[in-house]
């Protein structure tokens, strides 16, 4: 039997999916780039839910620098996502043109390999916790 994964971590994992579905239909570049990265935020703030939020000493601000804390193994596609915010941010204020569609692929199949990535670390979190329980 399985650790139970907290409902919240569900539905950000769920809430994920359906922006990397989002992505994966967009006819625009610029949609299909924001949906990815709204999906891989998701996943990020899934991820950081499942293994706890930093310390304030830390001085992790964004998910994405609390992800490199709390996941380190994960800290490259953090990198990754905090180094396209802005783009994010371009697009979601209205700017057009912001991205083209090789961009926006690059950035969708990113985020479809970090959601992966966290879905199995925290399946792994809740199988740790039962091995731990069980001892």
């Amino acid at each position: 039997m399985q650790a139970p994964v907290p409902d919240t971590v569900l539905d950000l994992l769920a809430r994920s999916e359906a922006e990397l579905v989002a992505a994966g239909v967009a006819a625009d570049p610029d949609e299909a780039f924001r949906h990815a990265h709204l999906g891989a935020l998701r996943a990020g703030a899934a991820i950081v839910a499942a293994r706890g939020r930093p310390g304030p000493r830390s001085r992790a601000r964004t998910v994405w620098d609390m992800v490199a804390r709390v996941a380190p193994e994960l800290a490259s596609y953090a990198a990754y996502f905090a180094g396209n915010a802005a783009a994010r941010s371009a697009v979601e204020a209205g700017r057009t043109g912001v991205v083209d569609a090789e961009r926006a692929a690059r950035a969708t199949a990113a985020a479809e390999e970090f959601a992966a990535a966290v879905r199995a670390a925290v399946e792994g979190d809740a199988q740790g916790r039962l091995g731990l329980r069980a001892s």
